[in-house]
């Protein structure tokens, strides 16, 4: 083990790129960016999920490790290869910042293994996973009181003592309408949009339940804005 860390220290401080460590800097940006795209993937939540997308988070370490080991001690290759690639356009966009910082890990790991620091590729790879779970387990930044959107419609316009309200009063921690919108004509029915804050999310349809049994209300819809911001 000892000779393994004295070997990837040394690695960093040589800038020696024979064919032997080329192909060990390519072997190790492999396998650190598949490690990074397991992260990814054990950690991602939402409905954005890309297969194409893990796969070119291994690519991109790969492929920047090359171009490290490409540009190594040469001024002029590396403004030949900036050059090249100013070249490249790029469509796709990424809508989720998160996927932006894992493309960042990505380069950088490709960075470090392509210049033969291996063993600041390796440490960085464990750091960033370990701090990637733990930010997915602690569920790090999410906002406890569930906003949401509620919108039925009445028969009938809301008065002081109507149902509706107590039964909103019991479910959210407060309520706040939005619109309240009368049909067109010939169309008696009035529909409600209400801003709600859940207090538990899991008592969701126990509430919609409760609406449901309301003389008048039909067309319930509750839309989740955390749930909504995932897609």
């Amino acid at each position: 083990m000892d000779r393994v860390l004295q070997f990837l220290d040394s690695g960093s401080s040589t800038d020696v790129f024979t064919p032997q460590t080329v192909l060990l800097s390519l072997l190790l940006a492999f396998v650190l960016g598949q490690v990074l795209a397991w992260v990814y993937y054990f950690t991602h939540s939402g409905l954005s999920y890309s297969k194409s997308f893990v796969q070119s988070l291994i690519l991109i370490t790969v492929v920047i490790a090359m171009v490290m080991s490409t540009i190594a001690g040469s001024f002029v290759t590396a403004v030949g290869l900036m050059g090249a690639l100013s070249i490249i356009r790029f469509r796709n966009m990424i809508k989720d910042t998160r996927d932006i910082a894992f493309i960042f890990c990505a380069l950088v790991i490709g960075m470090a293994s392509g210049s033969q620091r291996f063993m600041i590729a390796i440490m960085g790879t464990i750091v960033l996973s370990a701090i990637i779970f733990y930010l997915h387990l602690t569920d790090f930044g999410k906002h406890k009181p569930h906003n949401g959107f509620l919108r039925f419609s009445l028969t009938e316009h809301i008065g002081p003592k109507h149902p509706v309200p107590s039964i909103l009063k019991r479910f959210c921690r407060h309520f706040t309408l939005i619109s309240a919108q009368d049909g067109d004509f010939g169309n008696p029915d009035v529909e409600y949009a209400y801003q709600v804050m859940i207090r538990n999310a899991e008592r969701n349809e126990q509430m919609l339940s409760e609406l449901q049994k309301v003389e008048g209300v039909k067309n319930i819809s509750l839309t989740m804005q955390e749930q909504l911001l995932e897609v």
